[in-house]
């Protein structure tokens, strides 16, 4: 994939790391899942698509609600490690689907949620906004989640990213500082505000799992050659060493919710 705003248009495949995305990326916690039950996100029967899912993490956590959710993702291969983790769970309520976000190939008024989490900025915002819109029902949900990890609050962070530009320099996916909602143009004439909250949490990790985290990140896994890729885990993980476990790393996750506002006639 390659996106001109992302990296200076360089190139990155997420289902690269899908291994290591299994094993290091379900990382959201259990209170953000809680929060999306409590608005109305994960009942029993109701049909959800996540988009850009990778390996399903997020449909893999609110299965126990009984919706019915459908995982999609434009890598073959992170829906292939998807659907190991599901059979090996015996879990029946998830679906799988390699599609773009932009066209995903279901039926008008399909859904009554569509989810993106750590994803939304990589679509095409027009036509993918497009598309939610056809296939939620109306006055049907959209959930767009993201969680950026605090450099300039985290001493531990703001080490991991100099090092990860010293391999990438390219890499944009750095310097997060705490967001600010303003309501996005792409919105506007498509969807109404249901709810709108940020939080800070600290995540832990032990070193190796903190580690295999970043090793995912879209500047070191997704693009980098194999041989960099391994000279950076021998760096960091000797960087590391300075550090007592477990790692308490500040996070902010930040959750947005809106309603579409299709006509039922339209």
């Amino acid at each position: 994939m390659k996106i001109n705003s992302v990296d200076h248009g360089n190139e990155f495949d997420f289902g690269r790391t899908s291994e290591d995305y299994v094993k290091y990326r379900d990382i959201y916690p259990s209170d953000m899942y809680e929060k999306l039950i409590a608005y109305g996100i994960g009942k029993a029967g109701q049909k959800i698509l996540d988009l850009g899912s990778g390996p399903a993490v997020l449909p893999l956590n609110l299965s126990p609600t009984g919706a019915l959710i459908t995982a999609t993702d434009i890598s073959e291969n992170q829906i292939s490690y998807g659907k190991k983790a599901v059979s090996e769970k015996g879990i029946e309520n998830i679906g799988f689907k390699v599609c773009s976000a932009e066209e995903t190939g279901f039926d008008d008024n399909s859904f009554d949620v569509v989810t993106a989490v750590q994803c939304f900025h990589y679509f095409d915002t027009e036509k993918a906004v497009r598309e939610i819109r056809r296939v939620l029902r109306p006055n049907g949900i959209f959930c767009m989640i993201f969680m950026d990890w605090l450099p300039f609050e985290d001493k531990v962070i703001g080490e991991m990213e100099e090092l990860v530009l010293r391999y990438n320099p390219s890499w944009n996916g750095c310097g997060f500082s705490e967001y600010h909602y303003s309501f996005p143009d792409w919105a506007k004439n498509n969807f109404a505000i249901d709810t709108i909250h940020s939080y800070d949490t600290f995540l832990e990790f032990t070193k190796e799992s903190w580690l295999g985290r970043v090793k995912t990140c879209r500047g070191i896994g997704a693009s980098l050659p194999e041989k960099e890729i391994q000279a950076f885990e021998n760096e960091y993980r000797d960087l590391l060493g300075k550090y007592d476990e477990p790692l308490h790393l500040k996070h902010q996750i930040h959750i947005e919710i809106y309603r579409s506002t299709k006509n039922k006639n339209r």
